[in-house]
């Protein structure tokens, strides 16, 4: 299976294409990716960002921006003029959440992981070839981690979520994924090839959790955990990151059976009804 067809699959447009080649070349096709690229940058982007990534010329990508601007959807700074998701972007995330809510499904587990662990606990959702992360738990512990922040974005593979995920894919899609995070990864993540990523899959396949041994940053590590939806398709990542040295054996044992107990109890409240009671809860009052 191709790249092409996954794009397919999972029916979004990859925003690393050039929007420029997008079939039909539909001013809403390039308005919606540039909405995503938009949404990529938590921090605000520029305008020489959105044209260097659209693959549009400046005049073009003006023109869409201002469209999103009338419609709520995007927001400029008026001091640094850089252009960030609107008002509108999150009542529609807000709405879209009671469907594919992961996150309130997740949040009790996050919360606990947190607060027993004293680490930073993450949920995160594959998107096409990348990692997204929903939210950020903080622990207790004084000593941050540079880790992901909401709505940061990693190729998959890179970083303990992003890796588990890519772990439970059939070997087909992980080789369609490398193939077109290729040149991003030697780009932006020359220490981590797609050769050194499939090791990395196989060692997370035999271990069964993904671990992040500081690879992105240093002294930041982490464990991460696949979830799965009834029907075993992919629903997301679980996982904790903290420095090295809480990460260091016999501690990470002890995390990797906490972890493995709240994935456990995330896909048990996926396989749930709605509106039923959360797995976690039952299981903590047992």
């Amino acid at each position: 299976m191709g790249p092409e067809s996954l794009i397919s699959k999972v029916h979004i447009v990859e925003l690393s294409q050039d929007l420029g080649q997008l079939s039909g070349a539909q001013s809403v096709d390039r308005a919606l990716a540039l909405l995503g690229l938009v949404g990529q940058h938590p921090g605000g982007a520029t305008l020489t960002d959105l044209v260097g990534r659209s693959g549009l010329n400046k005049a073009t990508v003006r023109r869409l921006l201002l469209a999103l601007i009338r419609a709520g959807l995007v927001e400029q700074s008026d001091d640094s003029r850089l252009y960030h998701l609107g008002e509108e972007a999150y009542i529609l995330g807000l709405r879209a959440a009671a469907r594919h809510g992961l996150v309130k499904q997740a949040m009790e587990v996050l919360v606990h992981l947190a607060r027993d662990t004293g680490d930073v606990a993450f949920v995160s959702v594959r998107r096409g070839f990348s990692a997204v992360c929903l939210h950020r738990e903080e622990g207790g512990y004084p000593v941050r981690t540079y880790a992901l922040m909401p709505g940061a974005q990693h190729p998959l593979g890179v970083g303990a979520g992003a890796l588990a995920m890519l772990s439970a894919l059939p070997d087909d899609e992980v080789e369609a994924v490398l193939e077109a995070n290729a040149a991003l990864l030697a780009e932006k993540y020359p220490n981590l090839p797609p050769e050194a990523i499939r090791a990395h899959v196989a060692q997370a396949r035999a271990d069964g959790y993904a671990l992040n041994p500081g690879l992105i940053f240093a002294d930041s590590w982490g464990l991460g955990m696949a979830l799965r939806r009834p029907d075993g398709s992919l629903a997301g990542a679980l996982s904790l990151a903290a420095v090295e040295s809480r990460m260091r054996q016999p501690r990470r044992d002890e995390l990797v059976a906490k972890l493995r107990t709240g994935a456990a109890a995330i896909e048990k409240r996926l396989a749930q009804p709605s509106g039923a009671r959360p797995a976690y809860q039952e299981r903590r009052e047992k």
